[in-house]
């Protein structure tokens, strides 16, 4: 089987604050680096009640501190949100404290709604310079060259590994143009996958980062002792995109009995193509779901993603995962 990752939205579940969201996060991650995962990802998100992950670099630097091998990164960096050499500068500053720990995915989305683009003083034409942006980065992070006026202390001369995130076929042109690592949100934004993959690999172009392509999938996967309770464990996430599809937001709310009675038969249908890939149930499902999943993409590693209300059965679910990957 392929690596296995972890992305972390660092959620904030009804009946909690956000410095209770940052330290479950903090005990999960301990919690998977004795597990043998490879990398643990937060992501940037704002003006969102439910997810504690706004201040992402101070964030990584927080999960960091508290782990010792597991890698460490954002998944990713809403790059039109920054100046390239202010995230030069906090990438740069958290590899120069845990070398050889971090990764710097980065996107184009805002990371939130129009209100918030506003508050950010972002323009919203922004991402139309997310390529140059990439570029103007990857140069920060190399060595410092004669007469060059603009560096980042820390930063000129790390390397960070930068990663590409996407859920269309554009992130994944770009990352292939650019010979970069390629992340695709396959766990909520599954219709562009098998062809986002595919314009990856056939259009990669060596770089001095990488020699070939290297492809990672996202998968919602909940793993519980019984099919039942899995299933059980999964309305919480189901509630969360029929949230969305409401325009509503909010704190995590606990599972529930019967989904068909939170949703409508339109709500469900909405729901549950954005949640196309996600694997729940029993370890015997679990392990023939990634299984397909990973023929499937033919991915080089999977970043799972475990949205459960109780964190006790969050850390059970990726417990599963990896004794189904040890055996």
């Amino acid at each position: 089987m392929v690596p296995l990752s972890i992305l972390d939205l660092v959620p904030v579940v009804q009946g909690s604050t956000p410095r209770e969201a940052l330290h479950r996060s903090l005990d999960l991650a301990q919690h998977v680096e004795r597990l043998g995962y490879d990398r643990y990802w937060v992501a940037e998100h704002h003006n969102m009640a439910g997810i504690a992950s706004a201040a992402t670099a101070v964030v990584i630097g927080y999960l960091a501190g508290g782990t010792k091998t597991i890698r460490v990164g954002a998944g990713g960096i809403m790059l039109p949100n920054h100046a390239p050499l202010v995230i030069a500068e906090q990438f740069g500053t958290l590899e120069s404290l845990y070398p050889g720990r971090i990764d710097l995915g980065l996107g184009r989305a805002p990371g939130t709604d129009q209100i918030a683009v506003r508050a950010m003083r972002r323009d919203p034409n922004a991402s139309d310079d997310f390529p140059r942006d990439v570029q103007e980065l990857q140069a920060l992070f190399r060595p410092v060259r004669e007469g060059q006026r603009i560096q980042a202390v820390p930063g000129a001369g790390l390397r960070v590994p930068l990663w590409i995130l996407g859920s269309s076929l554009f992130g994944a042109q770009l990352a292939a143009l650019l010979g970069l690592p390629y992340a695709f949100a396959s766990h909520f934004a599954p219709a562009a996958m098998d062809d986002a993959l595919a314009v990856y690999r056939e259009k990669f172009e060596p770089s001095e980062q990488l020699e070939r392509p290297y492809a990672m999938a996202g998968v919602n996967v909940i793993a519980a002792d019984t099919d039942a309770e899995a299933r059980r464990l999964f309305t919480t996430l189901q509630q969360a995109f029929t949230d969305l599809h409401r325009g509503t937001r909010g704190l995590q709310k606990p599972p529930i009995d019967d989904i068909d009675a939170y949703w409508t038969p339109a709500e469900k249908h909405a729901a549950s193509a954005m949640l196309t890939h996600s694997i729940v149930g029993s370890p015997k499902t679990v392990r023939e779901g990634l299984e397909r999943f990973a023929a499937r993409t033919k991915a080089d590693e999977l970043m799972v993603v475990t949205t459960v209300f109780d964190h006790e059965a969050r850390k059970r679910s990726y417990e599963l995962v990896a004794e189904l990957f040890r055996s």
